[in-house]
């Protein structure tokens, strides 16, 4: 494992924290700037979603065959309508939200974008499982 970590809903003042930390450790074993930034990108995504709807989740990471592979589970409403959810600029983020920036719609399809593999299970009241990869193997990576 490289890394876990708590997020708390709501906490603004700590976004980006967890995937900063990211970053800053795959950049220390050594792995290519285009798989970080990949990587650094979909988790800053991922940590935006449970600060802004859930009460409280967890990004793992780790570091497997076939790439860096991130697991996010959270505590809140759970997605609805996954298939809308993914469509660039949907977005159920509250007013509040979107004043301070967040909310724009794009956080599940800039996971998508910036992973080689997804999955999301979700349950409407009991939460959200995410799954993501960026492959190391450039020949089984999408181009970028």
């Amino acid at each position: 494992m490289i890394a876990e970590f708590q997020i708390q809903g709501q906490d603004f003042k700590k976004a980006g924290e967890a995937s900063f930390e990211i970053k800053n450790r795959l950049k220390r074993l050594g792995l290519p700037p285009v798989i970080i930034r990949r990587v650094a990108t979909a988790s800053y995504e991922a940590e935006l979603n449970v600060i802004v709807y859930a009460h409280k989740g967890t990004i793992r990471v780790d570091l497997g065959d076939q790439g860096v592979e991130v697991k996010v589970t959270d505590e809140g409403p759970g997605i609805p309508d996954i298939a809308m959810a993914m469509q660039e600029g949907y977005s159920t983020a509250p007013p509040y939200v979107k004043q301070l920036g967040y909310g724009s719609g794009m956080g599940l399809p800039n996971i998508k974008k910036n992973s080689d593999w997804m999955e999301i299970q979700s349950e409407v009241n009991r939460g959200t499982t995410l799954r993501f990869r960026v492959n190391l193997n450039e020949s089984q990576s999408r181009d970028r």
